[in-house]
């Protein structure tokens, strides 16, 4: 079972359908007991970095939040990705949840902002996990980004700068596009996502 957190910031539903699509039972929650009946924790988000913090703050996830990322699957997607990281600039510097070492800020490009529309995938190497999506299209909308270094990001993106498109420290991931938005190849990542996230943690269980 997918559990996403409930914590009024983010499409849900998309998300859930996207889940349900690949085979997965899901549940929107806030509360710890249905969260440990899970396999992955998925973190949706739309609207701003720090709107986001507060509310998840207002809700007393936060520690909850870092717990359940050191025990299970942890998946972030468009906010709720930048949420991984330490600090985000918009509307001013909020604390994430530091989960993944680096910063969001806004786009660096002589490009139009928001980023919105369909942009190709430039996966590394070193999560062969993913590297069959290389060249694959998805459908972006924002204006902030993650910078972090080298060895958090999967895959890439071009849009006048180089752009984090998948992140990931162990068994936390993030995905800046909208998986749920990008027809098939979003549900192909969206799996990849999962699967990579639960080998990090059975691969951690069997030290």
């Amino acid at each position: 079972m997918i559990a996403i957190v409930d914590y009024g910031v983010g499409n849900v539903a998309s998300v859930a359908n996207a889940c349900k699509q690949l085979g997965y039972e899901t549940i929107l929650t806030d509360k710890k007991e249905e969260f440990e009946q899970a396999t992955h924790i998925i973190l949706p988000g739309v609207g701003s970095f720090r709107a986001a913090m507060e509310e998840i703050e207002r809700r007393n996830l936060h520690g909850l939040l870092l717990d359940l990322a050191a025990r299970k699957p942890f998946i972030g997607i468009c906010v709720g990705m930048q949420l991984l990281f330490e600090k985000g600039f918009e509307h001013g510097e909020t604390e994430g949840l530091g989960l993944i070492p680096g910063m969001v800020a806004k786009i660096k490009t002589s490009y139009l902002l928001p980023h919105i529309g369909w942009n190709a995938l430039e996966v590394t190497d070193r999560f062969p996990t993913y590297t069959k999506h290389d060249g694959k299209h998805v459908y972006f909308v924002h204006s902030y980004q993650a910078y972090t270094s080298e060895e958090y990001i999967v895959a890439s993106t071009e849009y006048g700068t180089n752009i984090p498109a998948i992140v990931q420290k162990d068994n936390i991931c993030g995905i800046q596009f909208h998986p749920e938005k990008s027809e098939k190849i979003g549900q192909l990542l969206l799996q990849s996502v999962f699967e990579s996230s639960q080998q990090a943690i059975s691969k951690e269980e069997s030290k």
